[in-house]
């Protein structure tokens, strides 16, 4: 879950320099706990779209690779690029038949090549450019392949009720779009920039893990409060105080609210015209 290369942001930042830092003590495990909320949905989706034996696949921003290890246990794909701006996750848990490349989405021709499957999640959200990036990835799927993106969604409008959990999330947003361009709304437009992009049989689903004391996601936020609390703090919306007791209030009995969901969309790159 972590994303492969960040662009520049607003304020200058980017995921894994500014917040999220790789080398950050327990990073590793925060990025396990978010795959453990969310990789069953994504595999689903996956298996649903025929993924399978004989297929190649291209992971963009993978993180621990937990999602690109199924592709090769359980799918039986023939082969997985896994690709991240810092792969040292990657790199402490290899994979026979699993490749690694480190490298920055942003940039032109990143990778060469087409693949059948091109999955990215948790990563166009923190870039900017989305539009372009869209497209970009469009073209690394061969015909007849798909494209499925996903990113975060969040829940916290302004008719959610007041709790610890929902001052501390709306903070947390705020202030990762002030540090590193972050912007939880941008995966409702995926359906409309996958069908920009030429791709056909659009589709998108929304997943939100329940968010319960103990568990994985609850957890993914503690941590991901810790690791972004300066910049939640830097809003004026939330204190440390404040932030503490949002972190209780997870593993508290009355803890009643939404987690942000998850908004996955795909779409198929049509098969070139017999001659």
């Amino acid at each position: 879950m972590t994303a492969a290369p960040r662009g520049s942001a607003p304020g200058g930042g980017r995921y894994g320099e500014s917040v999220f830092r790789p080398g950050q003590a327990g990073e590793g495990e925060r990025i396990d706990y978010g795959a453990l909320a969310y990789d069953d949905t994504t595999w689903a989706r996956l298996r649903a779209l025929g993924v399978g034996p004989g297929w190649n696949c291209l992971e963009v921003g993978a993180g621990t690779g937990t999602i690109a290890r199924r592709l090769l246990d359980e799918a039986g794909a023939a082969s997985v690029l896994a690709v991240d701006r810092d792969v040292r996750f990657l790199s402490e848990r290899r994979t026979p038949r699993l490749d690694v490349l480190e490298a920055d989405v942003t940039a032109p021709h990143f990778v060469r090549g087409t693949f059948r499957l091109v999955h990215a999640r948790f990563v166009l959200m923190h870039l900017a450019e989305r539009e372009r990036l869209v497209s970009a990835l469009a073209e690394l799927v061969a015909p007849g392949g798909v494209l499925v993106i996903g990113d975060a969604v969040d829940l916290t409008s302004d008719r959610a009720p007041a709790t610890p959990y929902t001052a501390a999330m709306r903070a947390m947003w705020q202030g990762l779009r002030d540090t590193i361009g972050t912007d939880a709304t941008s995966a409702l437009s995926y359906p409309q920039l996958l069908r920009g992009a030429g791709l056909a049989a659009v589709g998108a689903e929304i997943h939100v893990p329940p968010l319960l004391p103990g568990s994985p996601i609850s957890r993914f936020w503690a941590d991901t409060w810790e690791r972004s609390r300066a910049a939640m703090v830097a809003t004026g919306l939330v204190d440390d105080a404040a932030v503490d007791q949002a972190v209780r209030y997870l593993d508290a009995d009355d803890c009643a609210a939404l987690s942000a969901g998850m908004l996955t969309a795909w779409g198929w790159k049509p098969e070139e015209a017999q001659a």
